[in-house]
């Protein structure tokens, strides 16, 4: 067996590396992937060169320190089992099944303190979400849905569509997606929005009851397409004193933005969601465990496993990011199943 991982090399270029098996130090394990799920916003960011320079890697996972520079290895998702525990590790650990925040790579040590063991009754492509849910579940947190009111959220990606699935959960007078592809306006209906609506039809802010200068009728909405250009079609949605919960992350790409009609009189308030921490005036009652023991709980209830358009072995990399790049309009989820470079 040799170790395989990712390297992006520069934009638009990645490739699988090969290497000795790592050993794990005595207070480390090994773990051996099943899965790894590509991030279609952020890690496409890396893909496409679109990091913004000077900006951490991440600053809050262990396994992707420093700033951003080529060639690099990326990813955050990974779903596998302990294979070989280090001499001061507890044996329970094991031939447990876990999640870990690393790279896309089919073997990794680390300390157990970095991972999160998977539930029993979740399977490792329902676990693969645990970033995603989480982020769907600080969105919820820092948007405060409210009964009756009604929400729109632009961009049915995996982050979307999670979003949706609990948003349907809450009694509200209507939830709305906006989404231009296809595949994943029908994803958006089974999980629960009211109706999908394409942003290509022309007048569609005005069907959803955006007046020009004069706001729309959205009491919350979310910006989740990575699309900047779309968060000038957030605050045209939004009524009088509404939120636009701002989830994308554009990295180096801009928009100007529309805050000379409604927005300024409007009293409109973005604001800014992003997992890697919680909103200061819920801390009191949150922490990140709460918060991700629910997203776990989440996960039991949605079962967005469906939801995987693709599977590629590592070797295959190229040819998985060269689909999301070019034919986005085709996938939903991607992953990389590490068992198919077992099978060839």
């Amino acid at each position: 067996m040799k170790r395989q991982w990712l390297e992006f090399s520069e934009p638009g270029e990645v490739a699988m590396k090969v290497g000795p098996v790592p050993q794990p130090a005595a207070d480390e394990v090994l773990v051996q992937t099943h899965y790894s799920a590509i991030s279609p916003g952020t890690e496409m960011l890396v893909y496409r060169g679109q990091w913004p320079q000077g900006v951490p890697v991440d600053a809050t996972i262990d396994s992707l320190p420093g700033t951003f520079n080529y060639p690099l290895s990326y990813g955050y998702c990974a779903v596998g089992r302990v294979i070989a525990t280090g001499s001061d590790v507890s044996v329970d650990w094991q031939g447990r099944r876990v999640f870990a925040f690393q790279p896309h790579q089919n073997l990794f040590c680390c300390g157990v303190e970095t991972l999160q063991p998977v539930p029993d009754d979740l399977d490792d492509e329902t676990a693969l979400f645990l970033p995603s849910m989480e982020t769907a579940v600080n969105l919820l947190l820092d948007g405060s849905p409210l009964i009756g009111e009604k929400v729109v959220v632009v961009g049915q990606g995996v982050i979307g569509l999670l979003t949706t699935a609990l948003l349907s959960r809450f009694p509200l007078a209507s939830l709305t997606t906006v989404e231009s592809h296809p595949l994943r306006r029908e994803a958006s209906i089974r999980l629960g929005a009211d109706e999908c609506v394409d942003p290509q039809e022309a007048e569609f802010i005005k069907g959803l009851g955006g007046v020009a200068g004069q706001g729309g009728k959205a009491d919350l909405v979310y910006e989740l397409s990575g699309n900047p250009a779309a968060l000038n079609t957030a605050l045209a949605l939004t009524r009088f004193s509404g939120r636009v919960v701002i989830g994308s992350w554009y990295g180096a790409k801009k928009n100007e933005l529309d805050l000379g009609s409604f927005f300024h009189r409007g009293r409109v308030s973005l604001i800014s969601s992003q997992v890697s921490s919680l909103a200061p005036h819920l801390t009191g009652r949150w922490n990140n465990k709460r918060r991700l023991d629910l997203a776990w709980k989440m996960l039991g209830l949605v079962r967005p496993s469906d939801y995987i358009t693709h599977r590629f072995a590592l070797a295959d990399a190229s040819s998985a990011y060269s689909l999301i790049d070019h034919s986005p309009e085709e996938t939903i989820q991607v992953v990389f199943d590490h068992k198919l470079a077992e099978k060839k």
